[in-house]
Parts: structure tokens; C-alpha cells; sequence
């Protein structure tokens, strides 16, 4: 992950975000459309196996513009203060997570 980050080989803008994972699982399972479906920073972080992976994703979206500073300050906050940590934006998205949502 750290790898794309530093190539930048990618670079999608982010237009809107989620604080309850809940309701985005929702909306994304609903029908199952994943069409033109565009990962936001909840999505990554929930890629992440630790927080110092989730730490750097965030704080690159910042740096890019992504995310807005007092949003990256928030997602930080719960980073570090909730007790689930980085789980606390949702269960761990593996490789091939869409796909296999898309099949069921």
C-alpha cells in the first residue's frame, strides 16, 4: 500500500465521506451495483492491518487535499481513542472484497 502511496500512480478525489460504516455498508450491499463506485478514505483505512498504516493514509489524503484537515483530524481522533482502533471504521477489508460482494 505504502508503495502506490509513494509512486502515486493513482490519485482519485474524494467528494464525500461516511461516519458510520454501518449505513455505508448498507448502501453499498443494496443491490449490489458496484458501478463506478469509488473507494473513499473509510474504504482504505479499512484496508489497513494496523494503525500506523491507517495513520499514514490519512495523513497522505490530507497532504493530497482529499480530505479536509479538520476531517483527517477527526478520523485521527477515533484512530487513536476508540477502543477497537483501526477496526473502529469496520471489519478488515480483504483483497477481492468487492468482487466476491458482487458474486454473492
Amino acid at each position: 500500500m505504502s508503495r502506490e502511496i509513494e509512486i502515486e500512480t493513482t490519485k482519485v478525489r474524494i467528494s464525500g465521506y461516511r461516519s458510520d460504516s454501518d449505513t455505508g455498508e448498507v448502501a453499498v450491499v443494496s443491490g449490489h451495483s458496484l458501478t463506478g463506485y469509488e473507494p473513499d478514505v473509510i474504504d482504505y483505512v479499512r484496508r489497513c492491518d494496523n494503525e500506523t498504516q491507517a495513520k499514514e493514509i490519512i495523513e497522505y489524503l490530507k497532504r493530497q487535499g482529499e480530505i479536509s484537515p479538520q476531517y483527517a483530524d477527526r478520523l485521527m481522533e477515533q484512530l487513536l481513542n476508540h477502543p477497537l482502533g483501526v477496526r473502529s471504521f469496520g471489519s478488515k477489508k480483504s483483497p477481492g472484497w468487492y468482487e466476491k460482494l458482487r458474486n454473492q
